[in-house]
């Protein structure tokens, strides 16, 4: 992995100190891309985020690890900038279409579904809060990535109490 870079990107509120995005990022030595406001993100912002802390490695070396929110940011980061990075591993991708997703988002509806120019995986849960089942198949489909299922782990986040989640830690070695 030495010659891989690892960018943690949380979703929606930031994760936490219990989250597994916090623990591989203190375990692995990952990088987490600071986005300038948790709370309500802008769409653009975050994705201009994303790439100017990214531009400076070469991309055939660059991983991205998002979670919720910040996959739909990584489509449209993919849509807009078509890098060819090394990968990402797409964590409970949240449904920003559904009616009952959160308020407080800017531009990044409607989802895209165009094919992702990069490897990826997108791990999911079946009774997850922010997406269907059926909707993070599509997400998956549509972008080229691959999918799995990991049972009833709600959100895959600190309240599915995952600890360091070494089993996802061997999926993401699956980009490698």
């Amino acid at each position: 992995m030495s010659s891989t870079f690892c960018f943690i990107l949380p979703g929606l509120n930031n994760s936490g100190p219990q989250h597994w995005q916090t623990r591989w990022e203190e375990l692995y030595g990952f990088t987490r891309i600071q986005q300038q406001d948790w709370d309500t993100p802008v769409k653009d912002d975050w994705i201009h985020t994303i790439n100017e802390v990214i531009a400076p490695f070469p991309p055939d070396q660059v991983i991205l690890i998002g979670h919720s929110l910040a996959c739909a940011t990584i489509a449209h980061w993919a849509n807009r900038y078509q890098r060819a990075i090394k990968g990402a591993l797409l964590v409970a991708p949240s449904d920003v279409e559904a009616p009952s997703y959160p308020p407080g988002t800017e531009g990044f509806t409607p989802m895209p579904l165009q094919p992702l120019p990069f490897p990826s995986l997108v791990v999911a849960s079946d009774n997850d809060y922010y997406v269907t089942p059926e909707r993070a198949t599509r997400f998956a489909t549509q972008w080229g990535s691959r999918y799995m299922s990991i049972g009833n782990r709600g959100h895959i986040n600190a309240a599915s109490g995952l600890g360091d989640w070494p089993e996802g830690y061997k999926l993401l070695q699956t980009l490698f």
